[in-house]
């Protein structure tokens, strides 16, 4: 187990005091039984009522009501967790669906629901030709069609960090070449819905104590990725940003179908159109001996 100590803070600054709407915040790791959370605290200011709930994906979600105006919105979280993920792990994947194509069956299916289907049009088939273009031969091993799908798309596209809010679709993201970790997790997903897979966005924190992955300028930072259902196995972690299987260097906060579903913070205000001068997001991931 790795001890980590996660600091994520959100400043808001506005020209003048404005109406603070509710704000939604989804900051708080997502226990399992590799990652335990041992606190979590939430600093906001100006002071807020804070109402603690679980969304339908079972994310803990805190919405924030504000009272007074004001000039600017601060909100700093601090979670202290353990987490022990196998960094080569085996996925005991039942034999029906070893070989893809495979069926889910009626329970799966249903239960899946949306996190089966495309969330963006592909009227032409261009990412279902992409994703096609993967399987090697019919029956194909269905890890193996998995890995090389998210191997491909930091193959295809170029990692480039992103600051302003929003994805790009997955047609986009072929169009230009270029993509943030969000954009790889979108049209990883995308491309195995397309397959006949289900599949989730996981937004949460990437922990970089060697300096050597994609999506982290430092030893950590916000990150994206994706997680793909197969029978037996259970969520399979995909990291197309970093090639990688499995979340030993990741940490979960919230699951969805979209990746606009795990956002960490939305919210809105009231007030004069110019009034919003600035974001500014700091986030720093440290082990708890104090070194980064």
């Amino acid at each position: 187990m790795v001890a980590i100590r996660i600091e994520h803070k959100t400043t808001y600054r506005y020209r003048l005091p404005v109406s603070l709407g509710p704000h939604r915040l989804m900051l708080r790791p997502r226990e399992s039984r590799d990652l335990q959370l041992k606190s979590f605290e939430v600093t906001l200011e100006p002071e807020a009522s804070v109402s603690w709930a679980h969304d339908v994906f079972g994310n803990t979600v805190a919405t924030l009501s504000f009272q007074a105006m004001t000039d600017h919105l601060v909100i700093d979280s601090v979670a202290e967790l353990e987490l022990g993920s196998t960094p080569w792990p085996v996925f005991d994947i039942a034999v029906s669906a070893m070989r893809y194509p495979f069926r889910y069956s009626d329970d799966e299916w249903t239960d899946l629901g949306a996190l089966a289907v495309q969330q963006y049009p592909d009227a032409a088939g261009r990412l279902l030709d992409w994703a096609r273009a993967f399987i090697r031969s019919r029956p194909t091993d269905t890890l193996a069609l998995l890995k090389d799908l998210s191997a491909g798309v930091s193959s295809w596209i170029r990692y480039q960090s992103r600051d302003p809010e929003g994805t790009q679709t997955p047609s986009e993201t072929l169009d230009r070449g270029w993509g943030s970790c969000r954009d790889f997790a979108v049209l990883f997903a995308e491309a195995a819905r397309s397959l006949g897979f289900g599949a989730r966005i996981v937004s949460g924190y990437l922990h970089n104590p060697d300096h050597d992955l994609s999506g982290s300028t430092g030893a950590g930072s916000t990150h994206a990725w994706a997680e793909v259902y197969v029978p037996g196995a259970g969520w399979i972690t995909f990291d197309p940003t970093n090639r990688s299987v499995g979340g030993s260097n990741l940490i979960p906060v919230a699951v969805a179908r979209g990746i606009e579903q795990a956002m960490p913070v939305s919210g809105s205000f009231i007030g004069m159109t110019d009034a919003f001068l600035g974001l500014s997001v700091g986030v720093r991931v440290t082990t708890l001996d104090g070194q980064p």
